[in-house]
């Protein structure tokens, strides 16, 4: 069980999370959100959010090779689209610590996405990486699913 259920302490502590989740919904196309999703979690060790986000696509009809590529070296499996992998090489750039966006793949993500799609999918990665800080913030686990 989660250290802190946070709806229960601070419901409106939600409301800014759930603005930003909405707007992803709304701009970024629900497969690539899924994969974002999935693959943000597995780099941040969310279990919880990783545990949901795989249910989720699993029920969206994802294909389990795929997911299971998020969790390691998804670049090798070649299983994603040309817009597919700008957009994980771009979850990854904006998720890890170091904080390095190379110019070659800001280049990379305008030419496939544009430069709104760039700011869509920046907002969908800092989406899941805000769910993923509340979730290992409060303790959460995959058993709370």
């Amino acid at each position: 069980m989660a250290r802190i259920v946070i709806k229960s302490v601070a419901p409106l502590a939600y409301v800014p999370a759930l603005g930003l989740e909405a707007y992803a919904k709304r701009n970024v196309d629900k497969t690539t959100f899924e994969l974002i999703k999935i693959r943000a979690s597995a780099l941040n060790g969310c279990g919880y959010c990783s545990a949901m986000h795989t249910r989720d696509a699993q029920r969206a009809g994802e294909a389990q090779e795929r997911i299971a590529a998020l969790a390691g070296d998804w670049e090798a499996s070649g299983l994603f689209t040309a817009k597919e992998s700008a957009a994980l090489r771009y979850t990854d750039a904006l998720t890890r610590p170091d904080g390095e966006l190379p110019d070659a793949l800001f280049d990379e993500v305008t030419t496939l996405w544009g430069d709104k799609g760039l700011v869509q999918l920046a907002m969908a990665i800092a989406a899941v990486n805000t769910w993923n800080r509340l979730a290992i913030g409060t303790g959460m686990t995959a058993d709370d699913l």
